[in-house]
Formats: structure tokens, sequence, C-alpha cells
């Protein structure tokens, strides 16, 4: 693989045969977003239109979904789950202007093409794109092909990830495993299930996180926040819980540089049932056992990541906590139509700082940060607390462990009943009561409850962040939830001068489902 010029990346792959062929589509399916365009260029018989079908039956999830060539009807179009995908073929058009008469405005922006015959397309095809050139090669066989692959445009580094990513697979001895992508969270990674010789896997693809523009004392917002940057957080936690007993995934090979792991696939059932997913309280209840466990633990803030190589766990601080905090400002009062001038903000911080600042002095623990129903598995061949399965860990701090509390019994993306809130806060701690006769229940609820306000408040920021910046607006449905949890949690009587802050500068009734 080797760079060209400029906005370019280019490399080859030699398929000996469809099944070579298959493991590229999946390489590229894998980092495919709706909108993009994948051009097949190559003479007749190469592979162009097998590709394609390939692709999409890969897209479908089924293998025997009809895909004609679209050399005489031009253009077929697939409603699929994941997205639309666009198959055309211009070979038989004369000119490019004809591209405007085969609907290619119609199909909806989301729409993946895949683009037979390229070149007949001239100087119309955008500078973002994937073209993948097949080239037969009669002396090594039939079914043999060579496949160069270059990223134009914004598409280079995802050319380069791609050939990162099949490198890492080879290397690692999961280069002729089959591969699945995995709905993902909110964040830049991205998942999916390899399986090989009847085992599963999972493949955790996480690239450097960018920093952002810097926000306060020249610093971007995650490096103020404590968010991991790398793969290395996650290799240390997951030695370290595993290391105490707990079900994270075992990892069978890492490239920390590149930022790509294989792990042990913990399955796919979870802590929640239905439509809309409602919490199932049994396992809610070992769930919140888990922490307790976790929580009496004296857990270190440094970490073994490989030989010689240590990961020291950040706090977190005051300006971590605040940061979070002044999401809801930055993000959901501006979606609300509301912009706080510099009293009401400078307010807001000082009351949140006083309200926080008990967390620096009380107990220090792993916080693992989104402890909730997303990232908990369930595992019913395990016992006891074993039976939880931990993700998305990566960004944990040390911390109160009031925080990981509250982000299970307040879930933001399904509704807890407050008398199940309250039974499984209680339930915590009685379990913390009995193994630490010295725990203090009472500042240990005041605690819950600030946290509790101060992740909604953050939640709250980031989902309109999620709408208004990154243009998913599907997080905004769990708004009114975040929002009850919220009320809830000021209504602490030691939170008042909090809550009358909401009251008096949030325009509530936009936000009530």
């Amino acid at each position: 693989m080797s760079p060209t010029t400029s906005g370019e990346f280019s490399f080859t792959v030699a398929l000996e045969d469809e099944q070579a062929t298959g493991r590229l589509m999946a390489d590229i399916a894998g980092l495919i977003d709706p909108g993009d365009l994948i051009t097949l260029s190559g003479d007749l018989g190469a592979g162009k239109t097998a590709f394609a079908r390939a692709f999409i039956r890969h897209i479908a999830g089924d293998e025997e979904i009809e895909v004609p060539s679209p050399t005489f009807t031009l253009i077929q179009t697939y409603d699929l789950a994941r997205f639309p995908v666009v198959h055309a073929d211009l070979y038989r058009i004369g000119d490019a202007s004809e591209l405007d008469e085969l609907g290619f405005s119609d199909a909806p922006e989301t729409a993946v093409t895949l683009l037979e015959w390229p070149d007949r397309a001239g100087g119309q095809l955008p500078r973002d794109r994937l073209d993948i050139a097949f080239t037969l090669s009669p002396p090594q066989g039939e079914s043999f092909r060579h496949a160069e692959i270059t990223g134009y445009g914004s598409f280079a580094p995802r050319a380069a990830r791609i050939a990162a990513i099949r490198h890492f697979l080879n290397e690692s001895g999961f280069g002729l495993a089959t591969r699945r992508r995995i709905q993902g969270d909110a964040s830049t990674r991205s998942y999916e299930r390899l399986m090989r010789d009847g085992t599963s896997y999972i493949l955790m693809n996480s690239p450097r996180r960018p920093d952002g523009p810097p926000v306060r004392d020249g610093k971007p917002y995650s490096q103020i926040a404590h968010l991991a940057e790398t793969v290395t957080p996650f290799i240390a936690m997951a030695r370290g819980l595993r290391m105490l007993g707990l079900s994270a995934p075992a990892i069978y090979a890492a490239d920390r540089d590149a930022g790509l792991l294989v792990l042990e696939d913990l399955g796919n059932e979870v802590i929640v049932e239905g439509d809309p997913p409602a919490p199932i309280e049994e396992r809610y209840e070992i769930a919140a056992d888990l922490l307790a466990a976790l929580h009496h633990e004296r857990t270190p803030d440094t970490l073994n990541v490989e030989s010689g190589v240590q990961y020291r766990v950040p706090r977190y601080d005051m300006d971590a906590m605040l940061i979070e905090t002044e999401l809801l400002l930055d993000w959901f009062l501006p979606l609300l139509g509301s912009t706080p001038d510099d009293d009401v903000r400078d307010e807001y911080i000082t009351l949140w700082r006083a309200a926080l600042a008990p967390a620096l002095t009380s107990q220090q623990t792993w916080v693992m940060r989104d402890y909730h129903s997303p990232n908990i598995i369930w595992l019913p061949e395990r016992d006891g607390i074993n039976r939880i399965g931990l993700l998305d860990f990566q960004d944990a701090m040390m911390g109160s462990p009031a925080y990981d509390v509250a982000s299970l019994l307040q879930d933001a993306r399904v509704s807890v009943p407050e008398m199940m809130e309250i039974s499984l806060l209680s339930r915590y701690t009685r379990a913390r009561m009995k193994a630490e006769p010295g725990f203090d229940a009472p500042a240990f609820a005041r605690l819950y409850a600030t946290f509790a306000a101060q992740r909604a408040s953050k939640i709250l920021g980031i989902f309109a962040r999620l709408d208004r910046r990154d243009g998913k607006p599907q997080y905004l449905r769990h708004l009114p939830r975040v929002w009850t949890y919220l009320q809830r949690s000021l209504a602490h009587p030691d939170l008042a001068e909090l809550a009358a802050w909401y009251r008096a500068n949030i325009p509530v009734p936009k936000v009530k489902s």
C-alpha cells in the first residue's frame, strides 16, 4: 500500500478466488457510510458486478437476495436497513450528459452508490469517492484478479484505514475470518463480529481521537473531560477489571498504534426487554450488586498495559466535572431557543462548583463512566455478578462511586421507574453497609443525587449536540426521559439552589413529552 498524489491513498490486493473477493468486500463494507460513492472500474468480466452483488447481499444480510446486473436497466435501487444502495452501470450511456436522465438525483441522500464504468461519467464524478479497479490475470488462473483500491479526497483516510485493518487481521491470524458490522454507539468507534473456526470475536476499530478546537486554556474538550484518545485505556481497564474477576472481554490481539483490537465476544443478551425497552429488574439488581462489590475494592490508579507500559487512570477533577455540566449551557439551552448571558452562566458554574466539591474528598474508585444498559451484557451461563458483561469503559476515571450508580439507575436510554430506582439504590446501599460498617449512607445519597443531576445535565447537552452538530436527531427522543430524571435528582434538599436556577433559566415546557 502506498500514498499517491495529494488527497489520495491507494493499495493493491491480490484476489486469488471468489472468497478473497468476498473478504475485500467485507473490508470495504465495514467502513462505508450513508451517502458514499464507490466506483467499480475494469474490463468486461473483471468482477465489477460480482463485487457489487456480494456487497449488496452483505449489507442486506441475505445471501439469497436477487441482484441482477443493471447493464440494461442502468440503475437498480435496494432499500436496505443499514442504508439504501443504488447499483448503476454506465456502460450503455453515450454521453456524460445522460447522467441526469438516469434518476441519480431521485436517490435518497443516505444511499450508498455502486457505480460501474465510471469513466463514462467524464468529469462529473465527485472528488470524494472510493474506486476499485479490477484487473484480470490469465497466467495466474481464470478466477484470479488484482484489485487496486484508491480513496480520493475525504475518502483517502478511510482507504488507508481499510488497508490497516486488513493488515492487522492478517498479522493476528484473523485474515480468513468472516466479518459482519455491528450497530455502534454515538462515538467514532466501529465494531464488527468476526467468525473464525466456529467461534465469534469482536473487532474494535478505534482510530486515535482527533483533538477538537480549544475551548479553555488552549485545551480541547476531550482533554479537559479526560476522554480516551487511544485504545490504551481500554486495554488497561480490561486487564484491571478481569484481575478483579469481573466479566470484561479478553483481548486476543491488539495494535495500540493503529487503534485495533480483537476481543472476546460477550454476546447479544442485554438487561432490558421489550419495545420500547424496559429494565429487567433482576438483571439491574445484579448490575447494582457488581457496583457494590467493585466499590468495596481498593482499585489502583495505575494499571499495566503490557510489558514495560503502564497507564495512569485520570482523576475526575473539578474541571472535568464542570465542563460536562456546561454542555447544557452550550447545546441544550440553544436547542430550546435560549442563550445564557455571562451572569447566568457564572451563577450556574458557581452553584455546580459548590455542589460537586464534596466529591473530590470522598472515596475514589474506578468510574467506568458509561455503565448503563447499552454497555451491559447479560451472561446467564456465569455465576453471581459475573453474569454482568462489561463494555465501553475506556473513558474510566478515578472518582466518586456515586457516578456509576447514577448512570445505571437513571439510564438515559431506558425509563427506570422511580420506585425501582429507589429499590435498587437501597439494595446497593445495604450491600455497602454490610461490607463496610462505617459506610456513610446519607453522604452517599447526597453524592448520588448530585451526580445524577450532573450526568443528566451533561446528557441533555450531548443529545442536543448530536442533533445540532452531528445530524443525529434520533437522540432527541430521549430528552423527556432525561429531563424527568433531572427533576428527581434536583428534588434533593441539598440541591435546592441548583433546582431554583434550573426553574428560572430553562424553558421546561419545550422538552416535555
